[in-house]
């Protein structure tokens, strides 16, 4: 067809594929249990996934950028652009329906990488409908500078997601907190049991890939047995989990250190020793 915009798609098309090899590499990679060598599991397999994917399709768009400018200062013909039509008609259908089905699938199982996969397969519809206009109105009007003009376009798409996936994907790399939101969560199951301990402090959550990594230090009644402590973390855990499934929770105790109300209670009135968990 002599199409630059058609050739951006074909391009974009490739960078799918080898961006969902390398997520399936990746999400199967991250499934595995912790090992001797990767002691905090294998998570960070799905960031490194994200980010590669992003560098690969800065590079496709650049390469579109410079096909595209190339054109706008040369002469060129489009040779049936209905062709075109019906190529990225089917290529945006195919597209949205397994984006679909992947953002389904991310959501079940927490997985930047199936996430990144499926938002990069829905910006691909919003591309192929534009390229698929675009050798429409070559075809009504005849003015094929709509070819060059729409491969930017696509390209400046492709950078923004590109930008997106890569940012996320790096935040993990670099143990960004959790979003304020879910900080909150943990905060508000914690302060439901507050008449359990007398304090929480030092609280750090991260995500590793679909897990999310949660330590804490709880400060409890000096006068607690150690049976007692650890029934009270179990339960603590427990909870968090049901708020925020995946989570691996490490809940360091403490006792108190001065003579608080708490402290001072005898055994029937500690009320987590009630059976409360």
């Amino acid at each position: 067809m002599g199409s630059v915009a058609v050739l951006s798609e074909a391009i974009h098309s490739g960078m799918d594929l080898l961006a969902a090899l390398i997520a399936r590499y990746s999400v199967k990679k991250s499934a595995e249990p912790a090992d001797t060598d990767h002691r905090y599991g294998h998570g960070k397999f799905e960031n490194l996934s994200g980010m590669i994917e992003g560098v690969l399709i800065f590079v496709a768009a650049a390469w579109i950028i410079y096909e595209a400018s190339k054109r706008l200062m040369s002469e060129f013909q489009v040779d049936f652009p209905i062709a075109g039509m019906a190529v990225m008609a089917v290529s945006a259908v195919l597209n949205w329906y397994v984006s679909v089905r992947l953002f389904k699938v991310a959501k079940k199982t927490d997985s930047l990488a199936l996430e990144a996969d499926a938002y990069h397969l829905r910006t691909d519809v919003w591309t192929s409908v534009g390229v698929f206009v675009a050798m429409g109105l070559i075809q009504l009007t005849g003015f094929e500078l709509f070819d060059p003009l729409v491969a930017m376009f696509v390209a400046a798409l492709i950078i923004h997601a590109a930008y997106d996936i890569t940012r996320r994907s790096t935040e993990g790399l670099l143990d960004k907190s959790l979003p304020e939101g879910e900080i909150r969560l943990i905060e508000r199951v914690l302060n439901e049991h507050a008449c359990d301990f007398i304090n929480f402090h030092k609280l750090r959550a991260r995500k590793t890939g679909s897990e999310r990594q949660i330590d804490l230090h709880v400060t409890v009644p000096k006068n607690l047995s150690v049976k007692e402590g650890h029934d009270l973390v179990s339960h603590l855990e427990q909870e968090i989990r049901k708020e925020l499934p995946r989570s691996i929770i490490v809940i360091h105790i403490e006792p108190c250190k001065e003579d608080c109300e708490k402290c001072k209670m005898t055994e029937p009135e500690l009320i987590f020793r009630k059976g409360t968990a």
